[in-house]
């Protein structure tokens, strides 16, 4: 009987966290304000040709008019800077650079997001994927949520576009994993190093603080740099949030399951700081307790775990921007796909054969 209850805690437990989440509405907002403090939008690209002019021209619309926006072509193969030189010649707010050879010990993003924050002139620094898109509106409140919460980093996760069935599988799991298992008020609450969450696609700092702490070279190693630099941030004594976009940033990550799959799994397990019982407990609980108690459980009770998860990933899905009732109809095969991305990161790291983007990422 002690599996029962073990599994109905975590469950129970799970449903807490995403009714609380659901209830304090952590998402950035709009303010009648307006800034114009110089800031530096740093944009680190590698093959990005086929996005990032919608990045570009989406940052162009702004009503932020105070602006530096520099794009580092990080050794693409592709017509990314030709693209960015081309964009550049229409707007003299606009540069495009070429990133220099990565040294040893730096992985490619986290050495391309330090080059560029050497670059910068701006009271802000926003590092932006290249795989983004911004609404108008999104600099000038995310000035006014750090100057409001006197932040040094605040971080945003994006709204998420999926046009495939194969992305509605995967996909999701990624606001699946942060609204269902950490309070994310408590990212700014609480000084506790363990509540850190932020989202790479989207950081908004403090440009004297990184200027003076060098925030991409403390990571320079670091598969998960953003979630790390938040911990960082917290543990150096300074004050950072993680908010949902609520519409102001948007990213279509992957085209397909096989390209989401690959892309989640090179994260996944740094996530559980490449703590592969954990990641396992996690999955025992998740999915093959829920399994187990279907089994051998009364209706009442099989019922009540049913309604928890629908109304779980209900919860989720309207916090997060995305569509109810496919989350709770691929919900199994969301779940199967969380199982064949750990089996994958798993195996990725025991055998050092994490790549993106070309390069080998050491795990």
């Amino acid at each position: 009987m002690l599996i029962y209850y073990v599994v109905f805690f975590f469950l129970i437990l799970r449903f807490a966290v995403t009714l609380f989440n659901f209830i304090s509405n952590p998402k950035l907002t709009a303010t009648a304000r307006t800034y114009t403090e110089l800031v530096s939008v740093l944009i680190p690209a590698r093959n990005e040709q086929g996005d990032i002019l919608n990045l570009l021209e989406s940052i162009s619309a702004q009503d932020y008019q105070n602006l530096e926006v520099i794009v580092l072509d990080d050794s693409s193969t592709d017509a990314t800077y030709e693209q960015c030189k081309r964009f550049s010649q229409r707007d003299s707010r606009f540069r495009v650079v070429s990133g220099k050879e990565l040294p040893e010990g730096w992985l490619g993003k986290n050495y391309a997001c330090h080059q560029l924050a050497g670059l910068a002139k701006g009271k802000y620094f926003l590092f932006l994927d290249a795989d983004t898109t911004v609404s108008p509106g999104l600099i000038n409140n995310g000035v006014h949520r750090l100057r409001l919460g006197r932040l040094h980093l605040l971080s945003l996760f994006a709204n998420q576009r999926m046009l495939t069935m194969g992305e509605r599988m995967v996909v999701p799991l990624m606001h699946f994993l942060l609204l269902n298992l950490l309070p994310m008020r408590l990212v700014k609450l609480s000084k506790n190093t363990a509540f850190a969450a932020a989202s790479g696609q989207c950081m908004f700092f403090d440009g004297v603080a990184y200027r003076k702490e060098q925030w991409h070279s403390r990571v320079r190693d670091k598969v998960v740099e953003d979630i790390e630099i938040m911990k960082q941030v917290k543990g150096s004594g300074y004050k950072g949030e993680a908010l949902l976009a609520n519409g102001y940033v948007y990213c279509r990550m992957y085209r397909g399951f096989g390209e989401a799959v690959s892309g989640f799994s090179k994260n996944l397990l740094a996530g559980f700081n490449n703590n592969v019982a954990g990641l396992v407990c996690y999955l025992l609980l998740v999915m093959l307790g829920p399994l187990f108690i279907a089994l051998y459980l009364d209706l009442q009770l099989l019922l009540f775990m049913v309604t928890l998860v629908v109304l779980t990933r209900l919860m989720i899905s309207l916090l997060s921007g995305q569509n109810p009732f496919w989350n709770i109809i691929l919900h199994p095969f969301q779940m199967l796909s969380l199982l064949i991305l750990s089996i994958v990161s798993v195996r990725k790291h025991l055998t050092n054969t994490v790549t993106w983007k070309g390069r080998r990422v050491d795990s």
